[in-house]
C-alpha cells in the first residue's frame, strides 16, 4: 500500500458552489488559449468530493491498447474536444483541433488486494479516494502553435492539484507479497515531457502517444456495456467523422503471437526515442514497430554507444539467451546510467521483463556465425 492520506478533503474541484454542496453546479471544461492556470480545477475537467474524483461527463474516458510503464501507477485518461469542433484524419492519423485537452491522472491503490507489483492497469471511469492516493494529473493541450504539456501535482489533502513546471519527486513504498518496495516517484518538468512526447528530434513538436489511431484501435467494453473499438467512441460523440480503416491493435498484455506482443511493448515503452528520427537514432536500434528486419530490433546487433550500459554483453539481443542480451540487461537495471527507459520509472517492470525474456528465449539464430 501507499502511505495514507494526511487529511480529509474539504473542497469540491471543478464545481461552482453556493452555501452548500447541494447548490453546486457543474461547469463545462474550459480551454485556456494563452493562460497557464496554476490550479487543475480551472480547466473544469473533474469533479471532486470526499468520495471520488470523477471526470466531467463532457469528457471521454479512454484506455489505449498499450500503456507506458510508470512504476506500477494506475492511470485514468480523458479526452475533451470543445463543442462545435471536430478532429480529422490525415493519412490515417487523428489530427485534433485547437482546444483539445487530454488528461492523464496517476494514482496508487492504498489497499490493493494481492501483490501490487504484479498488477496491470485497470480501466477506471472515476477514482475512489478512500482506496487510492492521487499523485499527479498531466495535461496535453492543443493550442494554435501546437501541443503544450502541463504537470499538475496533487497536494497532501488531495483537495487540489497545482502546476509544477519544475517537476517534483515523492518517496513512496509499495507493500508487496515479498515485502516493501521503496522508491522515488518522479514527476517530470515541462521540458522533460518532451523526452517522450517529441519523437522527431531535435526540432519536432509534442504530440499525443495514447490518443492516436493505432492505440485507439483497441476493442474493449465501453461504459454503456458495448464491446467496440475505443476510436468508435470519438465517432459516436461527433468528434470524428469516421474511424480509419485499419486492423484492430493487440495489447501486449493479452495472449497471442509473442513477437507481436513484444513489438507492441517495445513500441510504447521505447519507440518514442528508438525510431529513425528519435533521440536515440544514432543507436540504429529501431523499436517503434517500423523495423524491416529483426536485426533492426537488435537481434545479433552490436551496440553503437551503450558504454557501461552494455553490461559486458556483446549484442543487443542474443537469440535464445535473454541473460546475454543488452536490451534485457538495461530493462532490468535501475541505475541512472544504465536503465532503459531513462525517464518515467524508478522500478523494474517485472511483467515487461517476463514478456521480453520469453520472446528472446524462443528466437532462433547464432550471433557468432555472423
Amino acid at each position: 500500500m501507499i502511505y495514507p492520506r494526511k487529511a480529509v478533503r474539504g473542497a469540491v474541484l471543478g464545481f461552482v458552489c453556493g452555501a452548500a454542496l447541494s447548490a453546486c453546479s457543474e461547469p463545462s471544461p474550459v480551454f485556456h488559449a494563452d493562460a497557464n492556470p496554476s490550479r487543475l480545477s480551472d480547466w473544469g475537467l473533474f469533479s471532486l468530493d470526499d468520495t471520488s474524483l470523477t471526470p466531467n461527463p463532457d469528457t471521454l474516458v479512454f484506455r489505449p491498447a498499450n500503456t507506458l510503464f510508470t512504476d506500477y501507477a494506475q492511470k485514468m485518461r480523458t479526452l475533451w474536444i470543445p463543442e462545435g469542433e471536430q478532429a480529422s484524419l490525415v493519412n490515417g492519423e487523428i489530427e485534433y483541433p485547437v482546444g483539445t485537452v487530454l488528461s492523464k491522472t496517476f494514482y496508487y491503490p492504498t489497499n490493493a488486494a494481492g501483490d501490487p507489483m504484479r498488477r496491470d492497469e485497470i480501466i477506471a471511469e472515476s477514482i475512489e479516494l478512500a482506496n487510492n492516493r492521487l499523485m499527479e494529473t498531466r495535461l496535453l493541450v492543443k493550442r494554435s502553435e501546437g501541443w503544450d504539456a502541463f504537470p499538475y501535482v496533487w497536494n497532501d489533502e488531495e483537495s487540489e492539484a497545482f502546476l509544477r513546471v519544475a517537476g517534483t519527486t515523492a518517496a513512496l513504498s509499495l507493500q508487496t507479497d515479498a515485502g516493501s518496495k521503496d522508491f522515488l516517484y518522479f514527476v517530470p518538468n515541462e521540458n522533460q515531457c518532451a523526452g517522450c512526447h517529441v519523437t522527431e528530434h531535435p526540432d519536432g513538436d509534442l504530440h499525443p502517444l495514447a490518443a492516436v489511431s493505432h492505440q485507439l484501435s483497441y476493442k474493449r467494453y465501453q461504459a454503456d456495456g458495448d464491446l467496440r473499438l475505443e476510436i468508435d467512441a470519438l465517432v459516436a460523440r461527433g468528434w470524428l467523422e469516421s474511424a480509419p480503416m485499419r486492423l484492430e491493435t493487440i495489447s501486449y498484455l493479452n495472449d497471442g503471437d509473442l513477437e507481436a506482443r513484444a513489438t507492441e511493448y517495445l513500441k510504447i515503452n521505447c519507440g518514442h526515442c528508438h525510431n529513425p528520427n528519435g533521440a536515440a537514432d544514432t543507436s540504429n536500434l529501431i523499436l517503434d514497430g517500423s523495423h524491416s528486419q529483426l536485426v533492426n530490433m537488435g537481434v545479433c546487433k552490436p551496440p553503437v554507444a551503450a558504454g557501461g550500459g552494455a553490461g559486458d554483453r556483446l549484442y543487443s539481443i542474443v537469440p535464445g539467451a535473454p541473460e546475454q542480451s543488452i536490451l534485457l540487461y538495461r530493462m532490468q537495471s535501475s541505475e541512472p546510467d544504465e536503465m532503459m527507459p531513462e525517464l518515467g520509472r524508478s522500478l523494474v517492470h517485472e511483467e515487461g521483463i517476463d514478456l521480453i525474456s520469453d520472446w528472446i528465449e524462443q528466437l532462433s539464430g547464432d550471433c557468432t556465425a555472423r
